[in-house]
């Protein structure tokens, strides 16, 4: 019979997990301290080990890496209420075979001890320098743990990640939480939309062109996979990527190996791939729209992300994240009322946690309150289209609110004479930043949507610490342009 090491300090817990697992044929200690467990452990070792996180005398993840350490065949589960990404990453980190966030199901717990029973353990690798960093995903929600769990399990190797999900679910993020947490993280993450980019320039961007490979290369370029190198090369939007294109990513990710356009010199690179898309691509690879060999071969560990309407108990923690962040950027302090958590509870967000963030922004502007409820939920989302489409800000009252707002925290800068700068300034980011998503990136066909030349686009750009990551730049925007 197998023996299993129960650890939590409440009592209810333990007594309900030691029933599970004994119905389920197993033999069960508990305890309910590390000093407790400490002692457990000197008398009789077990064949699994289940621990809780907080404890009375101590943190038991650290205590986890001390008792993995001195038992690195001991397969550990880790239970925690504190259901982050930190946590799941930590668990990983210290050589946690599992980790469930609380409240779990006690089938779960009892599949994972059996799993680990006949798996015999796994303890990974360090793939956390720094466990309690700030990271960008949020959500206690079951679906968001099952993502926090696959993270924690791939950032300390290289396989290839596919993310899937709906868009503005946060795909760019979890790439970035994977390169983050990873051993690669000192080097370049490089992102690429390959909706974004004109179809005759994927190869240029991916692989790079010699000087004269085409009409405007007047130097060599460096394309993203060399400028990733030693670190993450992030694919978005690859299910938009055409056939050809296809073709030539499979033989890189075989091989390692490419020449650039126009090039004859074989060049090999160390990266880490990460792709995204919103696209069913096994459906694209039933219709012959994308290759199926490369579809397997990005879908090494695949991730979906849930859409919000899927989590909808992250929301409240979501819309006040959003909020809160509104406020360090400048914007009005909101908080939400009991009611106004409710009716958002109850949208269906087809534009998912990005339409969260732009509605809660928008409020930050223009709710009337200090405090927002259902009422300017309801006024705010208006007569929006079951399509999704976007609500207008009506421009004039935006304003209106921002003076009131800086009257109220800065009354002295109504008089000092950068008012103007502070206001335009304002108003011209997000109409830059939106017309170089528009145009994907490509500051020469936005600086031409907005009426100025591209060295004025430059230096606003500069001067608004606005940075371009992802998509074309200027100098192969004009490229596209001559072609």
């Amino acid at each position: 019979m197998s023996t299993v090491l129960v650890v939590d300090d409440d009592a209810a817990i333990r007594t309900v997990v030691a029933q599970a697992l004994r119905r389920a044929g197993h033999d069960v200690t508990v305890a309910d301290s590390l000093a407790q467990l400490e002692r457990a452990l000197a008398a009789s070792l077990p064949d699994v080990l289940v621990t809780d996180v907080i404890l009375p005398d101590g943190d038991g993840i650290d205590h986890v890496r001390s008792v993995a350490a001195r038992f690195p065949l001991l397969p550990i589960i880790v239970l925690s209420a504190q259901n982050t990404l930190t946590t799941a990453v930590r668990a990983a980190e210290v050589g946690a075979y599992e980790y469930l966030p609380k409240p779990f199901d006690l089938d779960v717990l009892t599949r994972a001890v059996a799993g680990a029973l006949a798996r015999g353990g796994m303890v990974s690798e360090d793939a956390l320098h720094d466990a309690d960093r700030a990271l960008p995903l949020i959500g206690r929600s079951a679906a968001m743990q099952d993502v926090y769990r696959i993270i924690a399990r791939v950032v300390s190797n290289d396989l290839t990640v596919l993310i899937s999900g709906e868009s503005g679910t946060g795909k760019e993020l979890v790439a970035r939480a994977i390169h983050d947490l990873g051993p690669r993280n000192a080097a370049p993450f490089v992102a690429i939309n390959m909706a974004a980019i004109p179809r005759e320039l994927i190869e240029a961007e991916l692989f790079g062109h010699e000087r004269g490979a085409f009409t405007g290369a007047a130097t060599r370029n460096a394309g993203r996979f060399e400028q990733a190198s030693g670190g993450t090369l992030f694919l978005d939007e690859i299910g938009d990527m055409p056939m050809e294109a296809q073709t030539r990513l499979l033989r890189v990710l075989q091989s390692g190996e490419f020449t650039s356009v126009g090039g004859a010199r074989t060049i090999r690179v160390d990266v880490r791939i990460v792709a995204a898309t919103n696209r069913d691509l096994a459906s694209q690879v039933a219709n012959g729209q994308f290759r199926e060999d490369l579809f397997y071969r990005l879908n090494v560990v695949p991730i979906a992300l849930p859409a919000l309407r899927e989590r909808r108990q992250d929301i409240a923690l979501l819309a006040r994240h959003f909020l809160d962040h509104a406020a360090l950027q400048g914007l009005p302090r909101r908080q939400l009322g009991g009611d106004a958590l409710t009716e958002l509870g109850a949208q269906n967000w087809p534009g998912n946690v990005r339409e969260l963030e732009n509605l809660m922004r928008r409020l930050a502007v223009l709710a009337r309150d200090e405090v927002i409820d259902a009422e300017a939920i309801r006024a705010m989302i208006g007569t929006q289209a079951a399509s999704g489409e976007a609500v207008e800000i009506e421009i004039g009252q935006a304003v209106r609110a921002m003076i009131d707002r800086i009257a109220r925290e800065d009354p002295a800068s109504l008089d000092d004479g950068t008012l103007y700068d502070r206001v335009i300034g304002e108003v011209e980011r997000p109409l830059i930043e939106a017309m170089l998503a528009r145009h994907g990136q490509n500051q020469l066909r936005a600086a031409r949507a907005l009426g100025i030349n591209r060295n004025t686009l430059r230096k606003r750009l500069d001067t608004l610490g606005i940075h371009i990551d992802s998509g074309v730049d200027a100098q192969r925007g004009d490229e596209a342009e001559r072609r």
